[in-house]
């Protein structure tokens, strides 16, 4: 029965969207870590020391959590296993609300309304957008959409295959620690083992989803070698030793240029290119990227099953 966990986790996403907001083990996650950021201590060592044993000791409490919640839906039938560890594995990603939210800000440039788009922005960036033009709001959109390729598809389904439901659920604390403490400047020492560790479980997963970027750049008519040699060329430039991955292979399969002011520039397409439609275009390349991801678990898992029946 574990083989439908995937495809049920995935119509979930698709239809349903999110779990409410009490029901969502993310947002307990995020409760969860501020908590932890409020009670911080004040002195930069013993906060190193702090957020270190919080991030490894919330990632292994999630994991065991969802172990214990998927044994004892074991005990109420095969059904209510599935549908348990379908919905705890749904909630580690978050596929059609990042499409959802990238396309709005593709309709509020379309509107030729910047203002709106900057705030539509706002909710997959952490950086200022208020003083962004629309080519620069065009660009960090297809930013967010290919890195978060990673962070909210391809990397749960990457320590799902590994650990299952609760190695996903484990990930997604790491991932969620980062989002909120893993920076510079306030959070410097209390999230840096949060920002480190998530490198560590980020670094197969970003280089796998710029190879699925560049297959997703062939089935969809665009240059699979230019996304592929932009990923290898480029990668280097941010910060982060894994978002330019797929940031860097989606410039090259748009052939347009993604750029942070001060930070780095990505590609090496015309800035004409960066459109509206170009999200769009990031979406769909996404999409296909998401789907040969998910084809790729499904048919790990099936050898597998396949193999245990033998």
């Amino acid at each position: 029965m574990s083989v439908a966990v995937l495809p049920l986790a995935l119509a979930i996403d698709l239809l349903l969207g999110e779990p409410p907001t009490p029901l969502h083990p993310v947002v307990w996650m995020g409760r969860a870590i501020g908590w932890i950021d409020a009670r911080r201590p004040s002195r930069p060592e013993a906060e190193l020391v702090y957020g270190t044993a919080a991030v490894v000791t919330g990632a292994g409490l999630s994991y065991a959590t969802a172990r214990l919640a998927l044994a004892l839906s074991r005990r109420a039938g095969k059904l209510a296993y599935v549908l348990a560890a379908a919905w705890l594995f749904k909630s580690t990603f978050s596929l059609a609300q990042l499409a959802r939210r990238a396309i709005q800000v593709e309709r509020d440039l379309l509107r030729q309304d910047v203002v709106a788009a900057r705030a539509s922005l706002q909710h997959l960036v952490s950086r200022d957008t208020a003083t962004l033009s629309d080519r620069q709001v065009a660009a960090a959109t297809i930013e967010s959409v290919a890195e978060n390729s990673v962070d909210s598809f391809v990397g749960p389904l990457f320590w799902y295959l590994l650990l299952g439901v609760p190695g996903a659920v484990a990930y997604r604390f790491v991932n969620t620690a980062d989002a909120m403490i893993g920076y510079h400047g306030h959070y410097e020492y209390l999230g840096k083992a949060a920002a480190r560790l998530d490198d560590a479980l980020n670094w197969l997963p970003a280089r796998l989803t710029a190879l699925l970027l560049a297959a997703a750049a062939a089935l969809t008519g665009r240059p699979a070698r230019a996304a592929w040699q932009t990923a290898l060329r480029d990668h280097r430039r941010t910060e982060s030793p894994n978002a330019g991955w797929p940031m860097a292979a989606a410039a090259g399969a748009l052939d347009v240029p993604l750029e942070k002011v001060g930070h780095y520039r990505l590609g090496s397409g015309p800035e004409a290119n960066l459109r509206p439609r170009s999200i769009r275009q990031a979406v769909e390349l996404m999409t296909v990227t998401a789907a040969l991801a998910a084809s790729l678990t499904a048919g790990v898992q099936w050898g597998k099953h396949v193999r245990g029946r033998r």
